[in-house]
């Protein structure tokens, strides 16, 4: 097979590759559309052998290709040893089945094993299975490897995060890589943490890092669109999203971005005011699949057909906990997602229901709101950053400030999410809002 021969990694060989030139393998194989096509045929090809060996190695395939339940019954028929029970592990997990999971990391250390990469997977799996105590516990046991292993520092990092220690996860994912500089998962959420802080120049150095590593790590690259485009450099943003598509010609957020980027460079009406729009558009159309989701929120989200940020906009929370299964762990993780953009569960809704209110008052309370909008904007008591922005854009009375918009704020240099929704709470709490977008 030509690709497994350029690779130099054959997993239907007579001698099963390490684990390490398996995660190699599966790293290449998703580096392309053409890669996972031409390994999918490999699988395929070798679907019809018997026997032990060949079980192994095909449930190992399938499960590169993300087909997991035949994954697990072909690993079944394989010879019992370490990477049968640890990618029977990996399918499980992938499914959701964290007790079955765990009992198979488990029983890979009865065939020699690395009890450090073992322990840490379970760590993993317990994160994704929201059963945090133990999963801290587990990792306790290997606390010796704190300050050697990359590892270790990265899920310690991912758990701390899981449990909103957000600062204690930067520091780890930042230990992390003084010991390993091109472990991905941290260069990726650290990147990622910078990304919903609004330290954006933080953000994209990381991602520049992962993107210059081989093979290219899609999502990093996505994420650099985003930030570039946010910021108006549209060249280096059409650059990346071409990155994605020479390797991926149909990923389809990638080709949408393309047709976004090419539009505005072409722009002659006010290009700042609809690229904020789009970019709205392009957060409230992301798929909830994009988001890091314990199993539990993700298919009660499925079955009650939310699909999108957008969709959550639309619901409100009470409606959520109502649903089986939705707890207040799955609510929180909801949260998580919506606040740093400046969402929130229901946000529609309360927009339709305050713009009914407004229009059914408006005769009434004409002249009072004429006297409020004439206020100006020092009552409001904001910070120094906040008032920084308002001057900047020479915003003196609250009548200024209720005709922009979110977008023209957080246009503003230094002007994030934080400052954004303590204005928004000071103006509310008058009775007043900021200019829609729609």
């Amino acid at each position: 097979m030509e690709l497994i021969t350029e690779f130099g990694i054959d997993l239907f060989a007579d001698n099963l590759p390490s684990i390490d030139k398996i995660k190699r393998l599966s790293e290449f194989v998703h580096s392309s559309e053409s890669n996972q096509i031409a390994f999918s045929k490999q699988v395929e090809e070798n679907m019809s052998k018997t026997g032990q060996k060949a079980s192994l190695a095909i449930g190992i395939g399938l499960f590169i290709l993300g087909r997991n339940s035949e994954a697990s019954e072909k690993l079944q028929k394989a010879k019992d040893c370490k990477e049968k029970f640890i990618y029977m592990a990996f399918a499980l997990r992938r499914m959701g089945e964290f007790d079955e999971a765990i009992e198979n990391l488990q029983k890979s250390l009865d065939y020699e094993a690395d009890t450090l990469s073992i322990t840490l997977e379970k760590v993993a799996t317990y994160r994704y299975a929201s059963n945090f105590d133990t999963a801290a516990r587990e990792l306790k046991t290997c606390a010796n490897f704190e300050n050697i292993s990359a590892e270790y520092h990265y899920q310690l990092a991912r758990l701390q995060e899981a449990q909103g220690l957000y600062d204690e996860a930067t520091n780890n994912y930042k230990t992390a890589l003084e010991l390993s500089p091109s472990h991905q998962g941290a260069l990726f959420h650290l990147a990622y943490r910078c990304d919903l802080t609004s330290d954006e120049d933080a953000a994209i150095d990381y991602y520049k890092q992962i993107a210059s590593i081989t093979p290219v790590y899609v999502s990093a690259l996505m994420n650099l669109v985003v930030l570039y485009e946010d910021m108006g450099q549209f060249d280096k943003a059409l650059q990346c999203v071409n990155k994605v598509l020479e390797s991926h010609p149909n990923h389809q957020r990638a080709i949408m971005f393309k047709k976004d980027i090419e539009s505005s460079k072409t722009m002659f009406y006010d290009e700042e005011k609809q690229r904020k729009k789009d970019r709205r558009n392009q957060i409230l159309e992301t798929p909830i699949s994009d988001f890091e989701l314990s199993v539990r929120g993700r298919n009660c989200l499925k079955k009650m057909k939310i699909e999108t940020i957008g969709n959550l906009l639309n619901i409100t929370e009470v409606e959520l906990l109502s649903y089986k299964n939705f707890g207040e762990t799955s609510l929180k993780e909801i949260k998580d997602i919506l606040e740093p953009r400046g969402l929130r569960i229901g946000m529609f809704l309360e927009e339709k229901q305050m713009a009914s209110v407004e229009i059914s008052d408006h005769r009434v309370a004409k002249d009072e709101d004429n006297e409020l909008l004439n206020r100006p904007t020092n009552d409001l008591q904001l910070s120094v950053r906040a008032r920084k922005c308002l001057q900047k854009l020479n915003i003196r009375t609250l009548g200024d400030l209720t005709s922009r918009t979110e977008a023209e704020l957080l246009g503003v240099k230094n002007f994030g999410v934080t400052s954004l929704n303590e204005i928004k709470k000071a103006i509310g709490n008058l009775g007043l809002s900021l200019r829609s977008l729609d």
